[in-house]
């Protein structure tokens, strides 16, 4: 039988953590280092990102698993690999929250960030890379503690329902106030709201798409990687 692993509450102890000092960041950069956005917003995500893979490393993850995670991690480089001619044409989300439901947020959250990392050595790498990281590995996260906590179902609908809410309201917003840290302007209102309202119908597409693979491909996906699970006891306990 399927077991759902409960989450820490050193989870929340960590993400406040990285909030407050996110903060300070924020504070300090705008108030004495000359508005430097660049240096503010790489420093931003890296405070997000490193509880998440401290969090993964202290679960102590089995060798079998760590092999099954890159599988997927290459499946989903692959997935936006292969619409590089169609930049909002992106897969690359479904199979990253279909790992962190079958393996937990914590890998949900590596497997979003790796492949963004490694999809990026095509499409190429830069300041937007960490950003783009920080929210596909925020996807799978979230994916990860809502079925955990019984408030996702593996099951198509209410998972491309929930594929398509990620991208419009937390992956597509978080790639969108990348831009906004990354412009030579200096920020201000007027500046938000164009690049935001810009950024909605490439986050419509986006979302669709996510949404089409994982009532495509979930259900597939949830039964294979059950059997591996199974065959090899992993996750248990």
């Amino acid at each position: 039988m399927e077991q759902r692993r409960k989450n820490s509450p050193r989870s929340l102890i960590a993400m406040l953590l990285a909030m407050a000092a996110a903060a300070v960041t924020i504070y300090l950069g705008w108030r004495y280092a000359n508005r430097q956005y660049y240096v503010v917003s790489v420093l931003l995500i890296l405070y997000f990102m490193a509880p998440f893979f401290l969090m993964f490393e202290r679960r102590r993850p089995q060798a079998r698993e760590l092999v099954v995670i890159a599988v997927l991690t290459a499946i989903a480089v692959v997935s936006r690999v292969l619409f590089i001619w169609a930049p909002a044409v992106k897969p690359l989300l479904a199979f990253v929250i279909i790992t962190g439901i079958a393996f937990g947020p914590e890998s949900g959250f590596l497997t979003g960030a790796l492949a963004a990392f490694v999809s990026n050595f095509v499409f190429g790498q830069g300041a937007w890379t960490p950003w783009q990281m920080f929210a596909y590995g925020l996807g799978g996260f979230l994916a990860g503690v809502l079925y955990q906590a019984g408030l996702l179902p593996k099951k198509r609908v209410p998972l491309a329902v929930f594929g398509f809410l990620t991208v419009f309201l937390l992956v597509g917003p978080v790639l969108d106030t990348c831009a906004i840290f990354l412009q030579p302007a200096a920020i201000n209102w007027q500046l938000m709201k164009m690049l935001y309202l810009s950024g909605v119908p490439v986050n419509l597409l986006h979302g669709l798409c996510v949404a089409l693979t994982l009532l495509l491909v979930s259900q597939p996906m949830f039964e294979k990687l059950e059997r591996i699970k199974d065959k090899y006891g992993m996750m248990e306990g």
